[in-house]
């Protein structure tokens, strides 16, 4: 946090200036606790000041991100392992990090995170803590180690890095046994980030079952936490950590009303089972961030939201299943409500048992990456007029294309000075008429809204209502191609 005044009085004035005029300049990174004693237009000002760090910043960007959920299932056709499945079980005799790196390097993913390990608790290295791991498998005569096969293909293919650890383990005996388990968890913890290179996402989840001794494990999330920050300090942390949130669901849906600056406090934190109660709220609430869950909010976080779904039905490898990989039509309208719903999409992609992306799902993915490039690449909004800084209630008119037609509008805030719309409408001046074609609540990072093919002179954007004055960094139109019958209409291969 930047800039907070140890004094009341003189935070409370500056307050008071803010809520009709923001100055710039006075944010406060990830979070701020309000005073005690203000109104809830006062909060209101204060949440339009809340900003990213820059680790959130740099993530956000990405905007689409891969899971690799590969392991001990992967042969034995489960999605929950026990844990009690034979080593001899795993081996991919054609893994190949590479091919999986390029083909999501060419589908436009920014991102891999692989699950190292899965609650089974088979790892996916040759870890000093366990004998259930590669070193015991037929691979590679139990020399292989797939997080440093993949570590190498992502810095070789300029793609982030991520490793998701599940805390849950069904195979080690001293799960249940807290204070055993979590310093197991964490030397495992450790060799994941000190020997693989730089990792940029750390990806937890709160499972928590039952240990072989029938014992529940109580995790240290401070110690955890506290792990990564030493040893990968520009890594950011999911789903249990502080930097980025579940955005509820596994359906690829984001919220129509999605803020960055919320209410909810991070379920890593003490503080976050009293907090969260109190309002009301939990994971999966339409609303974590609204004016009336600001009024009765103690603090308020910038806490991102990831979209999470696969692109098969289950999370594993399941031959199965291979006719049922997700349409491109079905990707695209889940790009469209997770990306342009100010969220990251993190798109899990799993590995078959020869250690390959199947071809179905290469070739799914290709036309994903190609449509999203298509759709994309052409702003029709004439250049140089897509900046402004408007406030509650004001209205800009921006010229389109000569005869160009449209169907997608998008709007994007500059995040790093917070995130303040509210609501806004899109009107479009056809034949000397101006008629509404789209509304919208939250902004965010990107907010999309789709439409029919429709051409315009003008279109006027009108913010009705902001927290502050909004920093809309890039307003823009786009025709993105129809898909028939699962193909893209004009798109060649």
């Amino acid at each position: 946090m930047k800039n907070l005044c140890s004094c009341t009085a003189v935070l409370l004035a500056a307050i008071v200036m803010t809520a009709c005029n923001f100055v710039d300049g006075r944010y406060y990174e990830r979070s701020l606790r309000f005073p005690e004693g203000i109104s809830a237009e006062e909060k209101v000002a204060l949440a339009a000041m809340v900003v990213p760090d820059e680790r959130q910043l740099q993530w956000q960007s990405l905007e689409l991100t891969a899971f690799l959920h590969f392991g001990m299932n992967t042969f034995t056709g489960n999605e929950w392992g026990s844990g009690s499945d034979s080593p001899e079980l795993f081996n991919p005799v054609e893994l190949d990090c590479r091919q999986w790196v390029r083909t999501l390097k060419e589908a436009g993913f920014h991102m891999a995170i692989i699950t190292a390990k899965h609650h089974d608790g088979f790892c996916l290295w040759p870890t000093a803590t366990t004998e259930y791991c590669v070193r015991n498998s037929p691979w590679k005569d139990g020399r292989g180690d797939v997080v440093k096969e993949l570590s190498e293909a992502c810095a070789e293919y300029g793609m982030g890095f991520g490793v998701y650890l599940s805390p849950w383990d069904r195979n080690a005996l001293c799960y249940g046994d807290s204070p055993e388990y979590n310093k197991f968890y964490i030397k495992q913890l450790t060799e994941l980030l000190t020997n693989y290179g730089k990792v940029d996402e750390v990806w937890f989840d709160g499972a928590c079952g039952e240990g072989p001794n029938g014992k529940k494990q109580e995790y240290d999330w401070t110690a955890i936490l506290e792990t990564v920050r030493a040893l990968q300090p520009d890594a950011v942390t999911a789903i249990m950590g502080d930097d980025v949130r579940w955005v509820g669901n596994e359906g690829g849906v984001g919220r129509e009303t999605e803020w960055s600056a919320t209410v909810m406090t991070p379920e890593s934190y003490a503080r976050s089972a009293e907090q969260n109660r109190n309002l009301g709220i939990h994971a999966m609430s339409k609303d974590l961030g609204s004016r009336e869950l600001l009024a009765k909010a103690e603090e308020v976080f910038w806490y991102p939201s990831e979209v999470d779904v696969s692109i098969r039905p289950g999370w594993f490898y399941h031959p199965e299943q291979d006719s049922q990989v997700r349409s491109l039509e079905n990707l695209v309208d889940i790009y469209y409500k997770s990306v342009g719903r100010n969220s990251v999409l993190l798109l899990n992609i799993p590995p078959d048992t020869r250690g390959l992306i199947h071809e179905i799902d290469a070739a799914r993915l290709k036309d994903f990456g190609r449509y999203v490039d298509e759709a994309f690449s052409d702003n029709l909004i004439e250049a140089g007029q897509r900046g402004w800084r408007p406030e509650s209630g004001e209205s800009r008119e921006f010229s389109v294309r000569t005869g160009a037609s449209f169907n997608t509008f998008m709007i994007r805030e500059d995040i790093s000075k917070g995130q303040r719309v509210e609501s806004f409408i899109v009107e479009a001046l056809a034949d000397g008429e101006w008629r509404m074609i789209a509304e919208g609540t939250t902004v965010g990072y990107k907010r999309l809204l789709k439409f029919e093919d429709m051409k315009a002179e003008k279109i006027r954007v009108t913010v009705t209502s902001s927290r502050a004055r909004a920093e809309i960094m890039e307003v823009g139109l786009f025709c993105a191609p129809h898909i028939i019958d699962g193909k893209v209409s004009g798109m060649t291969d």
